[in-house]
């Protein structure tokens, strides 16, 4: 039905859609999860914070399994050589998350204040610390990954796991958290009240400052920074080999499809705006629009840099002509197409039942129900 250019450039913008569709989803969950220590004061109100997600957060990892499973078979080549080269940095990634399955089953089975404490510290670490270190990644890919490819095509990394802790992917992180928890707090204005509720309004004003002011910081500094651009290479459309072109690095290289297409602008406007309204929402206690309103802003930041840095996946720093994009590090066409008319069938079904499931279990958590409900609630 499609050829094969239109097909990797329909695999670009569903994965894009996928990594949107896990912000949004699970980004709420870690979202509360960063706020657990801080927002409740009290045993009671963690497990209405706790209970507000629970019924949800393992369905919504669906969208993390989909959109590794996605890289995996659309672009075999960005997932072989990004889970080997940074292989620390996602090792840590997966050791907090081992933190949320366990925090949430067995955090109110004992009656003690320390199990509850460390317990809710260790929702805290699994929430947080992979919100910080995805921005921490894309920080590093705007900047170029040191990775290249010897004869054999095999992928050599030259770095290391603190190089990676540089100050513009720091920011980056400190950006993907904030927006992270923005969107947390806004959910929990939506499905608690009184005490916490106010609160997380609080917080969503915080945090989507925060995340607002660290993403135009991070556009300014991405204007000045060397970004990288194909001079020569084989057809979009064509079977290509990843080392197969000649790239250069340009400064300002990567607002180079922004001044092709003025309208892609709207997308970084989708950032702002989402987080401005997301902000005066959560100050009115609306909780629903502010939730939308951080998805959007959430849809925005991810596609700014998707497009960004279009064609390209992974740059290499140690040898850009050995840079990955979205035409060169892909599937056969073959494998494109299957995977697309699985997806068509597939999504509808997923977001179908997702939303049965928020619906059935729509409704604010109060500590009235935590009490009463003590032995059979998170």
């Amino acid at each position: 039905m499609f050829d094969y250019e239109i097909l990797k450039l329909i695999w670009w913008l569903l994965v894009g859609v996928l990594l949107v569709g896990f912000a949004v989803m699970d980004g709420h969950d870690m979202g509360m999860g960063s706020l657990l220590p801080f927002v409740a004061r009290t045993d009671s109100e963690r497990r209405v914070m706790i209970n507000s997600v629970a019924p949800h957060w393992d369905g919504n990892q669906v969208w993390f399994i989909t959109a590794g499973g996605a890289i995996f078979a659309a672009w075999p080549m960005v997932y072989a050589t990004a889970f080997s080269g940074l292989y620390f940095a996602l090792m840590a990634v997966l050791w907090a998350l081992f933190f949320r399955p366990v925090g949430f089953d067995y955090r109110s089975k004992v009656h003690d204040p320390r199990w509850r404490t460390a317990w809710d510290w260790g929702l805290f670490v699994g929430s947080a610390v992979p919100a910080l270190l995805f921005g921490v990644a894309l920080g590093n890919v705007l900047q170029g990954v040191p990775f290249h490819y010897d004869d054999d095509m095999r992928s050599i990394y030259t770095g290391t796991f603190w190089a990676l802790l540089n100050p513009f992917a720091l920011l980056a992180g400190v950006v993907s958290l904030a927006m992270i928890v923005f969107h947390g707090a806004n959910y929990l204005i939506v499905r608690t009240e009184g005490d916490v509720q106010r609160r997380a309004a609080r917080a969503s004003l915080i945090f989507g400052v925060l995340m607002m002011t660290g993403f135009a910081v991070c556009g300014l500094l991405v204007a000045g920074m060397q970004g990288y651009v194909q001079v020569s290479g084989p057809e979009a459309g064509a079977v290509q080999s990843p080392v197969g072109k000649v790239v250069e690095l340009q400064a300002g290289a990567w607002l180079g499809n922004f001044a092709k297409l003025p309208l892609l602008w709207l997308f970084p406007a989708l950032g702002f705006l989402g987080g401005v309204a997301g902000v005066l929402f959560a100050a009115r206690m609306k909780g629903v629009h502010a939730f939308v309103a951080s998805s959007v802003a959430m849809l925005g930041i991810i596609f700014t840099v998707g497009i960004a840095m279009f064609p390209f996946v992974l740059p290499s720093s140690s040898d850009p002509g050995h840079s990955l994009t979205a035409w060169d590090c892909v599937s056969s066409e073959r494998t494109l197409d299957i995977m697309f008319w699985v997806a068509l069938i597939m999504t509808p079904i997923v977001l179908s039942y997702t939303a049965w499931a928020y619906r059935v279990m729509r409704g604010k958590i109060t500590i009235a129900h935590i009490e009463a409900n003590d032995h059979s609630v998170y």
